[in-house]
Parts: C-alpha cells; structure tokens; sequence
C-alpha cells in the first residue's frame, strides 16, 4: 500500500533517531533545564532573530494551542479564527473545555480577512451590551492553514497591525510550519514570523520529530507564569531532554527546512501528475497537503492501493480528498500513485 494520509505516519528523522540514541544513557536534569534543551533553544532563538525571545518545548500540537491560548486570554476573552481553524474543528473543543470560546469569522481559502478581523473588533465595542458577551482577545492563525494555502507578508502584516491597534495578541499555530516556509513563492521568513506575530509555535510531530511543539514568544512578557500553566495543561514532559535534543538537531546545519522542501516537491508534483491527468483541485496549495476532487468510482478503486482522507463528508458523486507527503515520503510512491490515476 501507499500511504499519503497525513504528515506523521512514521517515526523521526534517522539523525533524530541517532542523536537520541546516542544520549540515551545520559543522565540530565529533568523538565527541559538540561543542556541540550538549553541549546536547542539558543539555535531557535538565532533562527528567528530574537535573541531574547521566551522558547518552551510541549509535547504535541492540541496541548500547545490549549496551553497558549489560555495563558494569552483572560477569563472573559475568547480567540478569533476562521471558522475552519483547527481549533475550531478538529481539537475536540479542547479550548472551550478550558473556558474559553473560539469566536468565528468566514474562512478564505483557509485563512483571516484582515479587514473582516478589524470590522468584528470594531463592532463588537460599538455594542452597549458588550460587557455580556465574549470579548475578542486575540486572534488565531495557522501557517500553512487547513487547506495547505499560506498567508503573504502583506496579509500577515496587516493582521499584525490590527492586533497592535487593537492591543490583543497575533498567535500563529505552526503544526506545518516547516513546510510553509519551504513553499515555492512564499515571500514569509520565519524572521518575518518572530517580528509580526506575538506568540507562535514551531511543529516538530508534523516535521521530522517523534513528538513536540517549540513555542516562540519573542516578547517573553507575553506568557507570564506559563511554566506552571504547561503543567497544568499535561504539556509538560519530565524527560525535557527528548524534547531538547530533537530541536536541537531539527535547527542544525538547515535540517528543519530541507525536509520542509522535499516534503514540499513531492506534493507539487503529485499535484500536477493530477492536473495533467485531468482532475479537479480543491484548493491549489503550495505546501505538502493536497486537495483533489475526485469522482467516487476513483476513490474506491485507488483505495485498493493507496490510503488517504475524505476531507468531509463522501459527496453523491464526487468527494473532496486530501493527499499528505511528508519529510519521509518517497519519491517511487508519488509515481507509483501519479500512475494509478
């Protein structure tokens, strides 16, 4: 069979694997104060251009987006998102069942109007009763979204502004983040990232590692006391160190970034083996998920060969379905799926 469900169907990265075992018998201080998370986070910090920037390791994507979200909201704030933001979606209400509540706007291609962004800010204060309602507290993106489209500078920027004018964080979800800042044409650095977003987070589980999230709050004072709270939160790993040496070799000599591209390749072409065979795209991504219209017939006979996602539910006569290339792909599969089709 091939597989092309998602992004973390195998392990790590072998240089990943090898680092950790060769450190395996080490024995170092617990909670991510050991020297290697020590470094991992310098070599982030110098990644991103904030040499004083807040880096803490969490062990998996819904935990991060729950333990931020709730360290930047106060009790009566909600987070603003599109409405098919994955906190919206696909994290079982993980940020309502820490109380807070994600307030949806309309989603373009996956990602924020900006505009849209200011004029609910805007309209929510010119409300007398605004006191009795939820009051918008920040404002949640992904990069890559959920259709695997990105977010240009200027896009980027203007959703920055709004928030600075408003005085409510920008958090970035960065599950995929390697293979956005790999995408061809993206004009988005990750320098870019650390300077316009208030608090975002590097994805390893998605990217090479075996588990793990690097948040980055390059204003530190933006998460006060979030120690604790990642604890609370059940994010926090005793054995740091694993999280430590996994970003450490993720962020040495350009690792992260070039299993971003081939990942990246490798979906682009799938793509247009697609196209050249006359298929319908969904969303015309640039990253590694792509999102094919297919007529059903052809989703049951290729489910003989190959595994991959319904992204929705199965239509009458044709169905959306997401195909995923990861770090570990290989190129023989693409082609072995490009000619089934």
């Amino acid at each position: 069979m091939l597989h092309f469900d998602t992004d973390y169907m195998e392990g790590a990265h072998p240089e990943v694997m090898r680092r950790l075992m060769e450190t395996n018998l080490e024995q170092t201080s617990g909670y991510g104060s050991d020297d290697y998370t020590c470094h991992a986070r310098e070599l982030i910090r110098q990644a991103c251009g904030q040499p004083e920037a807040g880096v803490y390791f969490l062990v998996g994507g819904t935990q991060t987006n729950a333990t931020v979200i709730d360290g930047l909201l106060a009790r009566h704030e909600g987070v603003l998102g599109a409405e098919t933001a994955h906190i919206n979606v696909h994290e079982a209400g993980a940020i309502e069942a820490s109380g807070h509540k994600v307030l949806t706007l309309p989603q373009h291609e996956g990602k924020l109007c900006a505009e849209e962004v200011e004029a609910y800010i805007a309209d929510f204060y010119r409300d007398e009763t605004y006191e009795h309602m939820v009051a918008p507290g920040m404002v949640y993106i992904s990069h890559p979204t959920e259709y695997g489209t990105l977010y240009s500078l200027s896009e980027l920027e203007a959703l920055s502004r709004i928030c600075r004018k408003a005085n409510i964080p920008l958090y970035m979800d960065g599950a995929r983040l390697g293979y956005g800042l790999a995408a061809p044409g993206t004009d988005v650095t990750l320098q870019d990232i650390a300077r316009l977003c208030d608090v975002f987070y590097i994805g390893g589980t998605k990217v090479g590692a075996l588990f793990g999230e690097a948040v980055v709050a390059p204003h530190a004072e933006r998460l006060p006391h979030f120690f604790p709270l990642i604890k609370q939160h059940g994010a926090l790993l005793a054995k740091g160190r694993l999280l430590g040496i996994q970003f450490e070799t993720l962020f040495t000599d350009g690792l992260y970034l070039e299993m971003g591209k081939h990942a990246v390749r490798l979906a682009q072409k799938l793509k247009q083996g697609f196209v050249q065979k006359g298929y319908k795209l969904h969303m015309d991504s640039p990253t590694n998920q792509q999102f094919v219209c297919l007529p059903n017939a052809d989703i049951d006979r290729l489910s003989a060969h190959a595994t991959f996602e319904l992204w929705g539910p199965r239509g009458e006569e044709e169905t959306v379905v997401r195909f995923v290339t990861s770090w570990a792909t290989r190129e023989a599969d693409v082609d072995a799926l490009i000619d089934l089709l």
